[in-house]
């Protein structure tokens, strides 16, 4: 039997109702206080702190680590906030290039509190050759916000974690390092740190001075034997001889790293999210240079640019002179989120957009090789 539905006068009532409105906001309006609003509230102030945003950072001090590698030291105008893990992003003018880059933090998070942060490079790419070769003390750049999310986590990380590092990928662990031992940090950490040969260790003193209960460091040497070292790869032996039980495996370092580790992790059974990896910038494409023409739209600006089959779509803007946003370089932070009007690319790596922004258009350049004329919309910075 169907349901039949009583018929009402609510229609009519809701009209009488809209009647009343208008005269019952004039009366509540004209109970108001005639203070003014704030200029601003306690929640503006406290993000203000918290997320600074881009700022001047002076170069004070420049530290030669290892042969190839220099840690650069930054004055900032404002206090960060930052946890043990993050990058930021270091970025200038070359020539009529708007430049930036990120880097893993290698100082502590108290020390950004202090308005002081470093980052340590080694010497390859365009930028990173840049700092190497030509910064020097007194000169400026824009450091963006402490970003990423490769950091400690309590609620799923294990209370051990197994740090593998990988050449100048030593770094996020360095700042870790120095937060446990200052007590803002609260884990236990084992590092197995792989270099080429004993030269190529950068922050062996640093890192020998921190060793204590809650931290371990192991220097793994893949060209060279020598006493008090491991020699070798890091692989499930290794990693066998000095952990055990339940932990959380971090890993920064090259590609290459991150593949044969895999391999050797299978016979652990860890579950996903007991295993992080730090992702690495997009580099050049393999592929024939073939030239295209993007139309980019930032506001009510628009640029027209040569943009090269084997670099990112962001690489060309940056080389045209184009003030555009980015921080990791990667894919995974969504800043450089922009609109595809027309035209194809391919993204290297997995593909970190959301599933609304594949079904509306959007990519992001940082990550994005041009296959095609394209036309885009940029947001501003």
């Amino acid at each position: 039997m169907a349901y039949k539905f009583k018929k009402q006068i609510f229609g009519f009532m809701d009209l009488l109702r809209f009647k009343k409105m208008v005269p019952k906001r004039r009366e509540k309006l004209a109970q108001g206080s005639e203070k003014a609003l704030p200029v601003s509230y306690r929640v503006n102030e406290t993000a203000k702190i918290l997320h600074p945003g881009f700022q001047k950072g002076k170069l004070i001090e420049i530290i030669q680590n290892t042969p190839d590698t220099k840690t650069f030291v930054f004055q900032t105008e404002r206090p960060f906030y930052s946890r043990a893990g993050q990058y930021l992003t270091v970025g200038c003018n070359i020539g009529e290039s708007r430049v930036a880059r990120p880097y893993a933090v290698s100082s502590a998070p108290k020390a950004a509190l202090n308005k002081k942060m470093s980052v340590t490079v080694k010497k390859s790419g365009f930028f990173s050759g840049y700092l190497f070769d030509n910064a020097k003390v007194g000169d400026e750049f824009t450091i963006g916000d402490p970003s990423g999310d490769f950091c400690y986590e309590p609620v799923k990380d294990s209370k051990n974690v197994l740090a593998i590092a990988g050449g100048s990928g030593i770094t996020p662990f360095y700042s870790m390092a120095q937060a446990i031992a200052d007590g803002t940090e609260d884990f236990h950490l084992t590092i197995l740190y792989g270099a080429k040969t004993e030269k190529d260790i950068i922050f062996k003193k640093e890192l020998d001075k921190l060793s204590s209960d809650k931290i371990k460091i192991v220097y793994v040497l893949s060209d060279e034997k020598k006493e008090e070292y491991e020699n070798g790869f890091i692989g499930a032996e290794l990693i066998k001889k000095y952990v055990s039980g339940d932990f959380t495996v971090m890993m920064c370092g090259p590609q290459a790293m991150y593949s044969f580790v895999d391999k050797e992790l299978v016979s652990f059974n860890l579950p996903l999210r007991r295993v992080k990896k730090e992702a690495n910038c997009v580099g050049v494409r393999d592929v024939k240079d073939e030239v295209y023409n993007i139309t980019v739209h930032i506001g009510f600006e628009k640029y027209c640019i040569k943009a090269s089959a084997c670099e990112t779509v962001l690489v060309a803007m940056e080389r045209a002179g184009i003030n555009a946003p980015s921080k990791c370089r990667a894919g995974g932070c969504g800043f450089c989120h922009s609109r595809l009007v027309s035209g194809k690319f391919s993204i290297v790596g997995a593909d970190k957009r959301r599933l609304a922004d594949v079904k509306f258009g959007y990519f992001h350049p940082c990550c994005s090789y041009p296959d095609s004329d394209m036309e885009i919309v940029v947001p501003r910075t």
